[in-house]
């Protein structure tokens, strides 16, 4: 049989032809990455790199030119899926800290939090009562806030019932996920190529918290397992010594003077930035500015946000961002206590002021502290970006589908960038009604038919 067929082959116009690799012909990442390099420095054909590939196999290949000899693309071409399972809330966000990350996290909408583990570092019997009672007091909110809900928000004529009552309880738990700790348990899946794998791992593996240096020791076991030849590079002593020292040292952003929003620097060349005004102007909706325009240059914005919406925004990686440190020091965000029926409210403050005085008692670090501390309370986000990224960003994340509390945000940055670029072209697409209850996010879910 001619090694082609197992592949998907398209014979094109000039006699060439284009192939899509059946990975179940037994090519997995050390393969491709294989045959990849091969097509790069020969112009003899794919067919007679299947067939090197088919006799002498892609680890010594891998081993000696990416591994041994140092050419890092090489490492470009494989790639690898990652699954990672009962890990933190803050353990998940360390490694999607890295700006070419590809993957998906367990929302919190979707996870029963009933039975869900919450990670004790210390392993005190204080710190798991501090964890339970985030549980419990979640759990007993619920059904008086759905209730509070209903009231809020009745189902309209025409409006099927089902989907409201998904909205309604989706409605709830983003204002209840305001009262779980970080150190609640979430899954997360990581696909990278070799070479970012193997660079992220790099900084993981000094991470100031000693769950995500398991995390990252074991990733890396797991993946030199699996692909013998493409990891296990060598570890050069200055260089982890230097990651070790910045990692623990300056990982984590804190502010303790940031305020409720701030315009940090704008660095755009407004000379430059002439050449584009019709392309500003002429923007269609559901399109993204050519990457072009980052050469005029970049604009950086601060301000609080609750921890559970900053997972939201550090989705975002075409921006650049700062990883914050989970203090309780900027307070709990108030949209929650806000959300809460009237008879609730009182009851929440005493309880959260309760837990903030055992948190604080702790006999811990700050970075352990995150550990029992909830997703509601705000830290200091500092970004920076193009005006691809942060249009972006902003259009994407200020619809009626996002969590209000980084609506709330990303209308003063909207406010701002109309004021820095509106008489440059700038236009934005944006959601006329952003603040409004629509029962079609009871529709944004995955269930297997």
């Amino acid at each position: 049989m001619d090694i082609l067929e197992k592949h998907t082959v398209r014979s094109l116009d000039n006699e060439g032809f284009v192939l899509v690799l059946n990975n179940e012909a037994k090519i997995d990442g050390q393969a491709e990455a294989m045959l990849q390099a091969l097509h790069s420095r020969s112009t003899g054909g794919i067919k007679k790199h299947l067939q090197v590939l088919e006799e002498k196999g892609a680890d010594n290949f891998m081993e000696r030119f990416y591994v041994g000899y140092g050419h890092k693309s090489i490492g470009d071409c494989g790639s690898a899926t990652v699954f990672v399972e009962g890990v933190s809330m803050l353990a998940a966000k360390a490694i999607q800290d890295w700006r070419l990350y590809s993957g998906q996290e367990a929302s919190t909408r979707y996870v029963d939090f009933s039975n869900q583990k919450f990670l004790n570092p210390k392993k005190t019997k204080k710190g798991e009562e501090i964890l339970e009672n985030w549980r419990k007091f979640y759990l007993k909110a619920q059904k008086p806030v759905q209730e509070h809900l209903e009231k809020q928000f009745p189902r309209q004529n025409g409006e099927d019932e089902k989907i409201y009552e998904k909205a309604i309880i989706a409605r709830a738990f983003d204002i209840t996920r305001s009262f779980l700790p970080a150190g609640a348990t979430t899954n997360v899946a990581w696909r990278m190529n070799f070479r970012q794998f193997a660079d992220e791992l790099m900084l993981l593996r000094h991470h100031p918290l000693k769950e995500v240096r398991d995390i990252a020791e074991k990733t890396e076991q797991a993946l030199l397992e699996m692909y013998p030849s493409s990891f296990g590079h060598e570890r050069f002593k200055n260089t982890e010594e230097y990651n070790k020292k910045w990692m623990q040292g300056k990982y984590y952003y804190e502010n303790k003077k940031t305020k409720d929003f701030e315009l940090v620097y704008d660095n755009v060349d407004r000379k430059l930035l002439k050449n584009y005004k019709d392309i500003l102007k002429s923007r269609p909706m559901k399109t993204e500015l050519p990457t072009a325009i980052g050469e005029c240059g970049v604009v950086a914005y601060e301000f609080l946000l609750d921890f559970g919406s900053y997972r939201d925004l550090q989705r975002h990686r075409a921006v650049v961002q700062r990883m914050p440190l989970l203090v309780r020091k900027h307070g709990f965000n108030q949209w929650y206590l806000n959300a809460l029926p009237n008879d609730l409210k009182k009851e929440t403050k005493e309880f959260i002021k309760k837990q903030e005085k055992e948190i604080q008692k702790m006999k811990a670090s700050e970075e352990e502290k995150q550990y029992y501390t909830a997703m509601g309370y705000r830290v200091p986000c500092r970004f920076s970006g193009d005006l691809k990224a942060l249009v972006y960003l902003v259009e994407l994340r200020s619809t009626r589908f996002v969590h209000p509390t980084l609506v709330e945000q990303m209308l003063k940055v909207i406010n701002s960038m109309k004021k820095l670029f509106g008489k440059d072209g700038l236009v934005l697409h944006l959601d006329n009604e952003p603040n409004r209850f629509d029962i079609r996010r009871g529709e944004q879910d995955i269930i297997e038919k």
